[in-house]
């Protein structure tokens, strides 16, 4: 997408599929007086793939102890562990939660994401508080989502700052709006440039204006995110 000179920065939107697409979810349990992040990132027959504390996925079943989370049952979305005499589900598609620990506020450094089919990296996420689904996209300037994806989260993107760019199907107003948080994981951003577009978009594009506060690193298919600031 082609935006006019003095206008918001450019933001190529592509076609997205969302077959094969596992959603990443997220919560936070108490363990040795510090919150602790696990994500359940898929599934493999009677075992979950799980990723704690920003490691790399591993695969536990109902009975695995793996750096003192255990499990205890694992369905196709959903596992429950236990941490510290503490049990918690963690589900395919939830939003992050956090319990116990020092606050239990989004303080991590660190995010972990593994490819799904395609080779896109998708997760499940946070903005401004409200659930949602992310797509690492490198080549967009800027975070960018679908107007009915905004309205649902409550983004009043009318009152941004309008701009006009050129696609195959002609010219569309878009809106530049900046959002309070974008959370990922145990991590949370602050402040984040935004482009809010009329067309439908089964993600969040999650572009530069997110991705740059990162370093990124890339092994196989698992993208490491460590935050600069």
């Amino acid at each position: 997408m082609k935006c006019g000179a003095g206008h918001a920065p450019r933001v190529q939107v592509r076609h997205l599929t969302a077959a094969g697409i596992v959603a990443l979810a997220c919560a936070a349990v108490p363990w040795a007086a510090r919150a602790q992040s696990v994500a359940m990132t898929g599934g493999m027959g009677s075992k979950a793939l799980l990723v704690v504390n920003g490691g790399a996925p591993k695969a536990l079943a109902a009975g695995d102890t793996y750096q003192g989370v255990k499990v205890l049952s694992v369905s196709a979305d959903q596992v429950a562990i236990e941490v510290a005499g503490k049990r918690q589900t963690v589900r395919l598609g939830e939003a992050p939660v956090s319990i116990g620990g020092s606050g239990g506020g989004a303080n991590g450094t660190q995010i972990v994401l593994s490819a799904v089919s395609g080779g896109h990296f998708v997760t499940q996420g946070q903005v401004n508080g409200r659930s949602t689904r992310f797509m690492v996209d490198t080549g967009a300037t800027s975070v960018a989502m679908g107007a009915d994806e905004a309205r649902r989260m409550g983004i009043k993107f009318e009152d941004g700052d309008k701009f006009y760019g050129s696609t195959a199907n002609g010219t569309v107003v878009g809106y530049r709006v900046s959002l309070n948080s974008v959370r990922i994981q145990d991590v949370e951003v602050f402040n984040v440039e935004a482009a809010v577009l009329p067309q439908p978009m089964p993600h969040i594009l999650l572009g530069n204006s997110f991705l740059t506060r990162f370093q990124m690193k890339r092994e196989n298919d698992t993208l490491t995110l460590t935050k600069r600031y």
